[in-house]
């Protein structure tokens, strides 16, 4: 057994003056019209597991109007262990994240409970850009692994230096000589993060794929800025490979200003019959590839990870087809704790309205 949500309370937390939530351990609804709070809740649930917002927003913008301070905590039970996380938000303090009461950074937080999140705006991760792609990767390896979490963060603040440096009018070429060595041992730590976590992911994603699109292939592939990579690279020899790119590319990123090789540049390759599904998947196949990856983050999760997440879906159904709906259900039937937001419940059959909670909103 995982830990799971036993409740949620919630403060001045955006539209929400306050709340006191009891989720159900196999499902929750949260039904009402758009613009009542829902967002908001999962919102909340997402931070309090993930360590960040994934509506990119500053820590004053979930503060409710009028108010000073907000807050929101969850209480985490299973395995015979109780864990109380929560956040602090101020428009003078920004956020400050707490575990059983003790101050602790965010990404303390997202090791807690990992959770699956599935919006609206995951439904553009085919056709959107490279950075939309590496940012749904990097933000699961990193409540997989801390030590991802970390290394992601570390390779981020060192090209933000070096891409300062690579601004500046007269460049110390005996200083960038120092970040070349820095970022390119930082980039081969990342990627080796990548490589891996992708390595196990990508089947987990083509059989999901599999499984929703009546049999159709998908293939998932890792598009690095080094070139082709031969799969057996140590991390020694992909830093080699990223320093002799920087010497090879001088010019040009002296020119542009910022650093133009390494995992900040890299993407993932979708194919789908054999075609780049970037140009060619049509809306059905971009919404069963997207509900594959989450899918397959779900098995990860329990394959990999021994752990059951908590899979958050915020007004996604009417998005899908009941082929894909289907597919949502089994995980509640697997004893996947999961939240839905939806503005009305006909998207469900009367066997799942009877199993769930569901919670009126507005």
């Amino acid at each position: 057994m995982s830990l799971k949500v036993e409740s949620l309370a919630l403060a001045n937390w955006r539209s929400i003056e306050g709340l006191s939530l009891a989720l159900d351990p196999s499902l929750t609804m949260l039904v009402g019209p758009n613009a009542t709070g829902k967002t908001n809740t999962v919102e909340a649930l997402a931070l309090l597991t993930r360590g960040t917002s994934f509506r990119r927003a500053k820590a004053a913008e979930q503060v409710r109007e009028g108010a000073e301070a907000g807050s929101a905590k969850a209480r985490l039970a299973g395995d015979g262990r109780v864990v109380d996380v929560g956040v602090s938000v101020s428009l003078g303090e920004g956020r400050r994240f707490t575990r059983n009461g003790k101050p602790v950074s965010p990404s303390s937080v997202a090791g807690t409970l990992l959770s699956v999140l599935f919006t609206p705006d995951d439904l553009t991760l085919v056709k959107g850009s490279g950075r939309e792609r590496r940012g749904e990767m990097d933000a699961f390896g990193s409540q997989a692994s801390r030590a991802y979490g970390k290394v992601a963060r570390t390779y981020q603040r060192s090209v933000e230096q070096r891409n300062r440096l690579l601004k500046e009018p007269v460049v110390d070429e005996s200083l960038l000589a120092a970040w070349d060595e820095s970022v390119a041992l930082g980039g081969a730590t990342l990627l080796s993060h990548r490589l891996s976590l992708m390595a196990r992911m990508g089947p987990l994603w083509e059989e999901a794929y599999r499984r929703i699109a009546g049999g159709e292939e998908l293939r998932v592939s890792y598009a690095s800025s080094l070139g082709e990579l031969g799969g057996a690279e140590t991390r020694a020899q992909l830093a080699e490979r990223m320093a002799r790119a920087f010497a090879e590319r001088r010019e040009e990123e002296l020119r542009r200003g910022h650093t133009v090789v390494g995992p900040h540049r890299d993407d993932l390759l979708l194919e789908v019959a054999g075609r780049d599904a970037r140009s060619f998947a049509s809306q059905g196949q971009q919404r069963s590839i997207v509900l594959a990856w989450k899918l397959a983050q779900v098995r990860f999760a329990e394959d990999v990870l021994g752990e059951r997440p908590i899979l958050l879906l915020d007004d996604v159904m009417s998005e899908l087809d009941d082929h894909r709906r289907a597919a949502i259900a089994s995980l509640v039937d697997a004893g996947i704790q999961t939240v839905i937001t939806t503005t009305h419940t006909g998207y469900f059959d009367a066997p799942t309205l009877e199993r769930a909670k569901v919670v009126p909103y507005g």
